[in-house]
C-alpha cells in the first residue's frame, strides 16, 4: 500500500469518527496501517487473528470472504472491546528491528554449522565456512548496532544497567525485553505475565485438576527469559532456592523453569516500574517488590 493510500485511509477513517479501529495482526504488515492511523489519532486495536477465527466460529461464521472478515472484525471489536494499542516510537521500533534481525542471522548461523557437520565433499563444506565466517562478523556489526543504539539514549541505558544487575540477565536478554517488551514496568505483574505468554492457565472440570500450560504471547521474550532463568537457577541464589525448592516437590524440570521464569519477570517488572536495583533479600521472597507493584496499581 502506497503513502498516498495509507493517508486517505486515515482521512476516511477519521471522517467515521469510530470507537476502535481493529486490524488483525500479521507478521508485522499490518505496522504501516497502525503507523498512519496512530499518526491521525485515531484509537487502534491490534488483534490475534486465533483469537477473532474462534470468536467467528462461535458466532456461527465459518465462511471466510474479506467482507466477512472485515464484519466480524466489527462485531469482535464491539462486542470484546480490546485495548488501544500504543504504538513504540520510531527508536523503538529500530531497536526491535536490530534485535530481530540478530535474532535471524544467528538462526541462519545455526542452520549453516548443523549443514557443516553434514557435508561430505570439500568444496561444499569450504562455501559453509565461509559463509559461516561472513554470518559471525555480521552477528558482531549488528551487536555493535544494538550497543551503539543504547548508548545513544540515557534513559536505555539506565534500563539496561538495571535489568543486569540482575544476576542471570546478560546484554543479550536486556536488550531484547528493552526493545520488545517497552511495557515493561508500565503493567501490573499479571498484565506483563500474561503478555508474555508465562502466565499459567487453569485446565480443571468438576473434581478433576489437569496441569496449568502457558501459551501465546511474545515467543521470541519468553524465549529469551527461558535462558535467564536457566542461568539464574544456578547463579541467582534466590531464584535457585526457589527452583530448588519447586524440585524436591517434585514438580517436573520444565515447570520448575517456568515458574522462575514467572517469577523473573515479575521481579524485572517491578525494577522497572520503582527503578530500582536488584536486591536478593527482597527477591528471596519478592513479596515487597509484589507488595509495592500492588500499591501501584490501586493508586492507579
Amino acid at each position: 500500500m502506497t503513502a498516498e493510500a495509507l493517508d486517505a485511509l486515515a482521512e476516511r477513517l477519521k471522517a467515521l469518527q469510530p470507537v476502535r479501529v481493529v486490524l488483525e495482526a500479521s507478521g508485522g504488515y499490518e505496522m504501516p496501517v497502525v503507523a498512519v492511523c496512530t499518526a491521525a489519532g485515531l484509537p487502534v486495536c491490534v488483534v490475534n487473528p486465533r483469537q477473532v477465527r474462534a470468536f467467528a466460529q462461535a458466532i456461527g461464521r465459518t465462511a471466510k470472504t474479506d467482507p466477512l472478515d472485515a464484519l466480524v472484525l466489527a462485531r469482535f471489536g464491539a462486542r470484546v472491546e480490546p485495548p488501544v494499542r500504543t504504538i513504540p516510537d520510531a527508536t523503538t521500533q529500530a531497536l526491535a528491528a536490530l534485535v530481530a534481525r540478530r535474532r535471524q542471522l544467528l538462526e541462519m548461523l545455526g542452520a549453516e554449522q548443523r549443514r557443516l557437520l553434514q557435508a561430505a565433499t570439500g568444496p561444499v563444506r569450504r562455501d559453509l565456512r565461509n559463509h559461516i565466517r561472513w554470518l559471525e562478523r555480521r552477528v558482531s556489526d549488528v551487536d555493535r548496532e544494538i550497543g551503539g543504539t543504547i548508548e545513544e539514549s540515557p534513559v536505555w541505558r539506565v534500563q539496561e544497567d538495571l535489568l543486569r544487575s540482575v544476576p542471570g540477565i546478560g546484554p543479550v536478554i536486556a536488550r531484547t525485553l528493552l526493545a520488545e517488551l517497552p511495557e515493561l514496568g508500565q503493567l501490573t505483574r499479571r498484565e506483563i505475565a500474561a503478555l508474555v505468554g508465562v502466565a499459567p492457565f487453569n485446565r480443571d472440570s468438576g473434581r478433576w485438576r489437569g496441569y496449568r500450560t502457558i501459551s501465546g504471547g511474545r515467543a521470541s521474550v519468553r524465549a529469551s527469559l527461558y535462558m535467564g532463568a536457566f542461568v539464574a537457577k544456578r547463579y541467582n541464589p534466590p531464584l535457585a532456592a526457589f527452583f530448588d525448592r519447586l524440585r524436591s516437590k517434585g514438580k517436573p524440570l520444565k515447570v520448575a523453569l517456568v515458574a522462575v521464569m514467572h517469577k523473573l519477570l515479575t521481579i524485572l517488572n517491578a525494577m522497572m516500574k520503582h527503578q530500582t536495583r536488584w536486591n536478593p533479600k527482597a527477591a528471596s521472597t519478592s513479596a515487597s517488590l509484589v507488595r509495592r507493584t500492588r500499591a501501584a496499581a490501586v493508586a492507579q
